[in-house]
C-alpha cells in the first residue's frame, strides 16, 4: 500500500560559492559567501554572480560565479547533477593571484546504482602565482575519472600502496591518519604534481608554505559515499595577517528515497 502512495524519488544536492573568508588580524572582518548558489532537492537550475569585489587592500577579484543544475536524463533515466564555481582575476594580499580558478563537479546516478558516479573534469587553475612566481601544476583528472565512486576509492586503497600512502599522510607530516571505513571520509587532492621556484616556499603534499604569509592548499577533495567536496583554493594565513579563506568550492551528492 505504501508503495502505491509514495513513489521512489531522487533528492538532489549541490551547492557552491566563489569566495569566503574570515580575517582576525590586523582587523576582524567576515567576508560573507560570495556568489553562493544551492540546488533544491527537486532539481532545477540556479546561478549567482558577483563582480568587481574588493575588501580593503586584502582581497580583490574581477568576477565570481556559480551554476547548479539537476535533472533526469530521458534516454536512460539517470539522475544528473552539475555544480561549477569559478573565480576570475583573484588577488589575495598581492601574494596569491590567479586569472581563473574553476571547481566543477558532475554527477550521474543510474536508477539501479547504489551511489552516484562523480567526476571533477573541467576543474582547473589558470596562471596561478605565488609572490609573483608561476606555479607549475598538473591535475590528475585521469585518476579521478577512474575513481568516480567511493567503492572504487576504497578498492584503490587496498590495491595501490602509493594511493594509500598519500591518503594516510596527505600533508606529508610523517604522521599517519586513520583511513575511512565504508561510511568514513577521505581527504586527498586533485593535484598530481606542483612546484614553484619562489624563494623560501616549500611544498608539503598539496600545500605550499609561504614564509610570513601562511599555507596555501590546492585542489582539496573530501570524498565519502555518494558525496564529493572540491575546494580548489584554501588559505590559512599567519603573521602579519591572520585569516582563513576559501576560493572556488563545489559540493555534490544525491540519493533516492525510499
Amino acid at each position: 500500500m505504501a508503495d502505491a502512495i509514495f513513489k521512489k524519488t531522487y533528492h538532489y544536492n549541490a551547492h557552491g560559492h566563489g569566495l569566503s573568508a574570515q580575517f582576525e588580524r590586523p582587523i576582524q572582518k567576515l567576508i560573507e559567501v560570495q556568489a553562493g548558489t544551492s540546488l533544491p532537492i527537486t532539481g532545477g537550475h540556479g546561478n549567482s554572480r558577483v563582480s568587481n569585489f574588493k575588501f580593503e587592500e586584502f582581497v580583490t577579484f574581477d568576477a565570481a560565479y556559480t551554476h547548479v543544475s539537476g535533472s533526469q536524463a530521458k534516454h536512460d533515466l539517470s539522475y544528473t547533477t552539475l555544480v561549477t564555481s569559478t573565480i576570475e582575476g583573484l588577488n589575495i594580499l598581492d601574494v596569491v593571484t590567479a586569472d581563473r580558478i574553476v571547481a566543477r563537479l558532475s554527477s550521474e546516478q543510474p536508477p539501479d546504482h547504489k551511489e552516484p558516479h562523480i567526476v571533477l573534469l573541467g576543474s582547473k587553475f589558470e596562471n596561478l602565482r605565488i609572490a609573483g612566481c608561476p606555479v607549475d601544476l598538473e591535475l590528475d583528472h585521469d585518476f579521478f575519472l577512474r575513481l568516480d565512486t567511493f567503492e572504487a576509492i576504497r578498492k584503490e586503497l587496498d590495491s595501490s600502496a602509493e594511493f594509500r600512502k598519500m591518503a594516510e599522510d596527505p600533508y606529508q607530516t610523517g604522521e599517519k591518519q586513520k583511513l575511512p571505513d565504508a561510511h568514513g571520509v577521505l581527504l586527498c587532492s586533485l593535484v598530481k604534481s606542483m612546484k614553484t621556484s619562489c624563494p623560501g616556499v616549500t611544498r608539503h603534499g598539496h600545500v605550499f608554505v609561504v614564509p610570513q604569509f601562511g599555507k596555501v592548499y590546492l585542489g582539496e577533495v573530501l570524498a565519502k559515499r555518494g558525496t564529493r567536496t572540491l575546494t580548489m583554493l584554501r588559505l590559512e594565513l599567519g603573521s602579519p595577517v591572520t585569516a582563513t579563506a576559501v576560493g572556488a568550492q563545489s559540493v555534490v551528492n544525491g540519493d533516492t528515497w525510499p
